[in-house]
């Protein structure tokens, strides 16, 4: 069954000083992380002093928007429901907490590649979620 049908909204994030490079990439369809110029970590969600080494010497970072399904849960009951909540790896490395969106959830597995794509929020505001990348299939672990 797909996600996200048409009566489900999405909360409008919490906006904080600081996160406006963040939505107006994401407005222009580009997902964003921090790197840290110190250590040279990158993290999500962006804040302003790194989570590695409390340094604040800080950069935007354009990540590719692919990734890989750490774990995921799917609700099928409840306002709103279907939907599929996971933790998404970045190829670039932070994971991130997200929505699995267009796709059978029943399809949805751990480890499977995924393309981030935005939904906009009940105020407007695109949020990033991702979807199972064109053929993408489970990959096996080593």
């Amino acid at each position: 069954m797909p996600t996200f049908p048409a009566e489900r909204k999405i909360s409008d994030p919490a906006l904080n000083p600081g996160d406006e490079p963040y939505f107006e990439a994401a407005a222009d369809g580009a997902l964003l992380v921090k790197a840290c110029n110190s250590c040279g970590k990158v993290h999500h969600y962006p804040r302003a002093i790194c989570p590695f080494c409390w340094s604040t010497d800080l950069k935007w970072t354009q990540t590719s928007g692919k990734g890989q399904i750490y774990t995921y849960s799917v609700t099928r009951r409840g306002a709103g429901a279907p939907y599929c909540i996971a933790y998404v790896t970045l190829d670039e490395g932070p994971t991130l907490m997200t929505n699995i969106v267009d796709t059978d959830l029943d399809e949805v597995k751990i480890g499977q590649r995924v393309d981030v794509v935005f939904k906009r929020s009940e105020n407007g505001t695109a949020v990033p979620m991702f979807t199972p990348s064109a053929g993408s299939t489970r990959e096996e672990s080593a």
